[in-house]
C-alpha cells in the first residue's frame, strides 16, 4: 500500500519514572497499567474520536482528525489521572507525561512517520509528570475554544528538529484558579469571556459518611455532563473539591474561581431512597437562576447518578442562555463581542415575530463579521430564514435561501465541535437543500457532544417527523421535553410532537399536540395549518374551518398552491406533502 500524507493532530505519551516503577514492582505496575489502559485511556481515545497508532510498554502515539478533540482527551486523562493519584504515595503514582503537536505526517502501513510526529514526542519528553506540553499551533488552534489555559515555556531546542520550538504547557481550570488563588494578597480572578460555572461538592444531610462516595460521585457526573457545553467554561472537580467540608460564601468562591455561575446542592438519604436537591447561583446578583430535587432508587447507584446529572445539565442549559442574554442586552452596544452579539440574536428569536426574526438575523450577521467563525451564529441565520419560511414571514429571495443554506454548510465547518451549530445547521441542511443525510450526521454529532443538548434531540425528531419516521421522532421529542420540561422553546417540541403524529397519519394524537403547543404560543401559525389538517382529516369539519380562518388572520394571502412552493413543503415526502394539502383543501383553505 502506497504512503500518504496528511495534517493531523498528534499525540505522544509514556510514564514517567517506568524504569523506576518497574525495577520496585514489575507485576503491580504492569497490572495497574493494564487497568489503566482498559478503563481510562482507551475509553478517552474512543470518546474523542482518536485512533491509536502503536503502542510501547509504557506509552503510546495516538492520531486525531481534530486538535480540539486531542487536548480534550489530554485534559481529561490527566484529570482523571490526577483524581487516581490522590491517595496513592508519590512512590508508586503511575503518571503520563503528554505532548501533542499539529503537523504534516506520512502513513505508511498503519503507522505514522514525520517532523510532525517527532515534535509531538519530543514536546512529550519535556512535559513535566502529569503535564501536557504543546506546539505553539496547537495553542493557537483550541486558546479559544477549550477551558485551559496556557504558561509559556519559551523556544525549546529539540533533537532532530532544525528550528526551536514554541512549547506551552497546558495548565487546567483546576491548577490556574489554584495558582491565582493561593498567591499573597491576590487579587479576584477576572471572569473569562464565555459564561463560567463551579459545581462545589454537594453536602451530605444524612448524617451517614458512607454516603459521601455517592454525593462526590453525583458531583462529579454533573461536572463531566455540564463541561460538555462547548460555550461554558467549568471549573474543574479538584478546584472545585477544595471547598468540601467548608461553609463557604458563593460570592467568595466565585471570586478565588474566577466564575458567575456556582452549582450548589445537597443529598439526603432515607432507607433506600435518595433526594438530591440543587440550586443555580448568580454570583454576580445572588439570584437563584434555577432550583429542582430529584428522588430515586438507590438500587442502581450509577444509573441514578446518570439520570440526575442528565436532568440536571438538561435543566440548567436554558437557563443559563437567559441568564446570559439579559446580561448581554445590558451591555453598552460599543463593547459586544460575538459572543454577546450571538446571544442578542438569541434572544430575538425568543420573542418570535416576524421583526425579531429579521432584527435576530442581522444581529447574527454582526456576531459573523465580528468574527467569522462563530458557527453557532451561522447555524442561527439558517435556522432563523427557516423559520421565516415556514411560518410565511415574508418571502424568502433566491439569493436569502441559497446564502442560509451556505452558512448551514459554513456551520458545520466552523462549529463542527458546537452541538449548537451542528443542530441548527442540520434544520437548514434538511429545509433548504434537501439534504438529509448530512442533516442527520449533523444532529448525531451534536447529541455525541453534547447528549443531554434539548435543542439538538429536539432536531433530531424534526428530521425524523418530516420523513414520516414516527417512534425516532416521538422518542427524540420526549426526550427533549425530559431534559428540559420548562423550556422557553417548549412549544417548539410539542409542536414537533404534533408534525410526528400527523405525518404519520395518527390525526387525533397531532390535533391533541397542536392544542397543547397552540396553548403556549397561540400565534404559531404553522400548528394552526397542522391542526387545522388534522380536524378535516377526522372530520371535526367546523373546527378545521375555525383553524382555516384564524390561519388567514395571520396570513392573509395563504393559498395552496403558494403554500407548495415554500420549502416547509419541499421538505415533506410525497406521502405527506399529499396528505397535507388534502387536509387544507377539506379544511376550506383557498386553492389559489
Amino acid at each position: 500500500m502506497a504512503s500518504t500524507r496528511r495534517l493531523t493532530a498528534i499525540l505522544a505519551a509514556d510514564v514517567a519514572g517506568y524504569s523506576r516503577l518497574m525495577g520496585a514492582d514489575e507485576e503491580g505496575t504492569l497490572a495497574a497499567l493494564k487497568v489503566i489502559w482498559r478503563d481510562l485511556s482507551n475509553p478517552k481515545i474512543k470518546e474523542h474520536h482518536g485512533r491509536t497508532v502503536k503502542t510501547t510498554g509504557d506509552g503510546l502515539l495516538v492520531e486525531f482528525g481534530s486538535v480540539v478533540d486531542a487536548v480534550r482527551c489530554a485534559v481529561d486523562v490527566q484529570r482523571e489521572m490526577a483524581a487516581r493519584n490522590a491517595e496513592v504515595p508519590s512512590e508508586r503514582r503511575i503518571e503520563f507525561r503528554i505532548g501533542i503537536n499539529l503537523g504534516d505526517i506520512i502513513k505508511d502501513r498503519g503507522d505514522i512517520f514525520g517532523d510532525g510526529v517527532n515534535i509531538a514526542a519530543r514536546l512529550e519528553a519535556l512535559a513535566e509528570p502529569g503535564s501536557i506540553c504543546v506546539s505553539r499551533v496547537v495553542r493557537d488552534q483550541v486558546r479559544d475554544k477549550l477551558a485551559v489555559t496556557f504558561e509559556d515555556l519559551g523556544d525549546q531546542q529539540v533533537k532532530n528538529i532544525a528550528r526551536p520550538v514554541r512549547v506551552y504547557a497546558i495548565l487546567g481550570a483546576d491548577e490556574s484558579a489554584a495558582r491565582a488563588a493561593s498567591e499573597p494578597g491576590a487579587a479576584p480572578l477576572a471572569l473569562p469571556d464565555k459564561p463560567s460555572l463551579a459545581v462545589l461538592p454537594f453536602q451530605n444531610m444524612s448524617g451517614d459518611p458512607e454516603q459521601e462516595y455517592f454525593a462526590d460521585g453525583m458531583v462529579e457526573e454533573i461536572t463531566t455532563a455540564i463541561a460538555r457545553l462547548p460555550w461554558l467554561f467549568v471549573i474543574a472537580r479538584n478546584s472545585a473539591f477544595t471547598y468540601k467540608g467548608r461553609a463557604v460564601d458563593v460570592k467568595q468562591v466565585a471570586q478565588e474561581l474566577g466564575v458567575r455561575y456556582v452549582l450548589e446542592g445537597s443529598v439526603r438519604k432515607g432507607g433506600n431512597r435518595v433526594r438530591i436537591t440543587g440550586q443555580l447561583i448568580d454570583t454576580t446578583t445572588g439570584a437563584h437562576i434555577w432550583a429542582d430535587r430529584f428522588d430515586g432508587s438507590l438500587d442502581d447507584i450509577f444509573e441514578l447518578q446518570d439520570q440526575v446529572a442528565s436532568s440536571v445539565a438538561g435543566a440548567i442549559e436554558p437557563k443559563l442562555l437567559l441568564a446570559e442574554m439579559e446580561r448581554a442586552s445590558r451591555k453598552a452596544a460599543g463593547n459586544l463581542g460575538a459572543y454577546d452579539l450571538y446571544l442578542r440574536a438569541w434572544s430575538q428569536y425568543h420573542k418570535f415575530t416576524e421583526t425579531s426574526l429579521e432584527a435576530g438575523i442581522s444581529l447574527a450577521f454582526e456576531a459573523l463579521r465580528a468574527d467569522p467563525s462563530c458557527g453557532a451564529a451561522a447555524g442561527l441565520i439558517g435556522w432563523s430564514r427557516m423559520t421565516q419560511a415556514v411560518q410565511g414571514w415574508g418571502s424568502l429571495s433566491s439569493d436569502q435561501v441559497a446564502e442560509a443554506a451556505r452558512l448551514a454548510s459554513q456551520a458545520l465547518e466552523t462549529g463542527r465541535d458546537d452541538p449548537d451549530a451542528l443542530w441548527m445547521a442540520a434544520i437548514s441542511r434538511a429545509m433548504f437543500a434537501g439534504d438529509h443525510a448530512t442533516a442527520k450526521d449533523a444532529v448525531d454529532r451534536a447529541l455525541t457532544l453534547n447528549p443531554n443538548s434539548a435543542y439538538a434531540w429536539m432536531a433530531r425528531g424534526y428530521v425524523a417527523a418530516l420523513h414520516g419516521q414516527l417512534d425516532p421522532a416521538t422518542e427524540a421529542f420526549q426526550r427533549a421535553m425530559r431534559l428540559s420540561p420548562l423550556d422557553p422553546l417548549g412549544w417548539l417540541f410539542l409542536g414537533g410532537m404534533c408534525v410526528a403524529h400527523l405525518m404519520a397519519g395518527h390525526f387525533e394524537e397531532g390535533v391533541d399536540w397542536a392544542d397543547r403547543a397552540l396553548r403556549v404560543l397561540p400565534r404559531w401559525s404553522v400548528i394552526i395549518r397542522y391542526k387545522a389538517i388534522g380536524c378535516a382529516h377526522l372530520g371535526r369539519t367546523e373546527e378545521a374551518q375555525e383553524c382555516a380562518r384564524a390561519l388567514l388572520e395571520f396570513q392573509p394571502g395563504f393559498t395552496i398552491s403558494g403554500w407548495r412552493t415554500t420549502y416547509g413543503a419541499k421538505a415533506l415526502l410525497p406521502e405527506g406533502l399529499a396528505l397535507a394539502e388534502d387536509g387544507m383543501r377539506k379544511a376550506g383553505l383557498p386553492e389559489e
